[in-house]
């Protein structure tokens, strides 16, 4: 569904990400994992074309994303960006519904969506009333949720969505997200820096350092038959964890 072919990325002429090709699995959840300015939030713009390859391409459904077809293939892709990114000026049922009535879908089902949204994440309709200050980070998050969920996206793109919630929150919600991944069976694609989260959520983990790819596999490949020496050393600075055990 998603594919990047040799994509290469610079800011200000300095380069942030080397030639890279990665084709996520479909239906499955893809872990990009790496240390902060390591490339992996670049990589996930990339899918969703907010920002275009300097070289190589980025194709979704076998096409190039292309300045003529970006919008059509956004409004394919659910997009989820830390902090939930929620407009600041709407409420939760403002934020959740603004590109289904802007896209003139009929208010039946927009209604019957966001019914269904809020069995799905777990909140109650009558948050939706409140701005998103209103709101606590869990809630604020689950809004979000709804909102890249809204149109029945075929991928979800999730860029480090829990960094900025408490331990207990953080906690609850992961187990929450991967229920619901399993539930809806769609291709996933989640950023985070921590390895704990990678096993977790990850049918599939790519570790990246300084703009590259260093390995892909399962965490079993990154524990037991690392590629190079920085794998071994990123999973011994993470601290212990029982998933990591049990996974």
């Amino acid at each position: 569904m998603i594919a990047l072919e040799n994509v290469s990325k610079a800011f200000a002429a300095k380069a942030v990400l080397a030639p890279t090709s990665l084709a996520p699995s479909q239906g499955r959840t893809t872990v990009l994992l790496g240390p902060s300015g390591c490339g992996k939030s670049t990589l996930l713009r990339l899918m969703v074309g907010l920002i275009a390859p300097d070289s190589g391409r980025a194709l979704f459904d076998g096409t190039e994303i292309s300045p003529a077809n970006v919008d059509t293939v956004r409004h394919r892709i659910g997009y989820v960006i830390q902090e939930g990114g929620l407009f600041p000026h709407l409420d939760g049922i403002g934020n959740v519904t603004l590109l289904a009535g802007y896209l003139g879908r009929d208010q039946g089902w927009i209604e019957g969506r966001v019914s269904a949204l809020c069995a799905l994440v777990r909140i109650p309709r009558e948050l939706l009333q409140r701005y998103p200050h209103e709101l606590s980070g869990g809630e604020r998050q689950r809004v979000a949720l709804m909102r890249a969920l809204m149109l029945e996206p075929e991928v979800l793109l999730m860029d480090e969505p829990l960094a900025a919630l408490d331990a207990i929150t953080r906690r609850e919600l992961q187990g929450e997200l991967k229920e619901l991944f399993a539930a809806l069976a769609k291709t996933v694609v989640l950023v985070t820096h921590d390895l704990h989260e990678a096993a977790w959520f990850g049918d599939e983990i790519v570790l990246m350092r300084a703009g590259r790819i260093v390995q892909r596999g399962s965490l079993e490949d990154l524990l037991q038959r690392p590629a190079e020496p920085f794998v071994t050393q990123f999973v011994r600075a993470q601290r212990a964890d029982p998933r990591l055990v049990a996974k």
